[in-house]
């Protein structure tokens, strides 16, 4: 009995000096559009995320999911997208493609005023030395304007 309340004590210790390690903090800083494909809308989100360490920080992929209406319009998982410069800010690219067929339901649904509300969920997933595989959760509201042709 004497061993398990050690070892809960070691836990408790290492769970303590874990959570209070400086992460790595990000934010989404910008969703717009990029160019009209032939099967689809390209936005382009950027993800700034500040890495407090003195070595560079390897990605492990970044996943995301970009809703409106309470429907999810696209979805990815970006794997392997490089790594953290250490000690600085490294700002993310994340390319997401929104079929046609998509957008022409959401024109349907808004009307006239061809402004849609969106929700971006994205998930970066880094390798933090000691600690593992790290998420940091992201989400961005906003609103677009749905692309026209002319």
């Amino acid at each position: 009995m004497a061993e398990q309340g050690f070892m809960d004590k070691a836990k408790n210790y290492v769970t303590d000096k874990i959570s209070n390690v400086a992460k790595p903090e990000a934010e989404v800083t910008d969703v717009d559009f990029k160019k009209m494909g032939l099967s689809h809308a390209e936005y382009l989100s950027k993800v700034s995320v500040t890495n407090p360490y003195s070595q560079s920080i390897p990605i492990c992929d970044i996943k995301y999911t970009l809703k409106s209406v309470n429907r999810e319009i696209a979805s990815g998982t970006i794997p392997d997208p490089g790594s953290l410069k250490a000690s600085d800010i490294t700002v993310l690219e994340v390319l997401l493609k929104v079929p046609h067929s998509i957008l022409v339901t959401l024109a349907k649904d808004l009307g006239a005023d061809w402004d849609f509300d969106y929700e971006l969920d994205i998930g970066l997933t880094i390798d933090l030395p000691v600690i593992g595989n790290f998420t940091i959760p992201l989400n961005k509201k906003g609103e677009f304007k749905l692309p026209t042709l002319f």
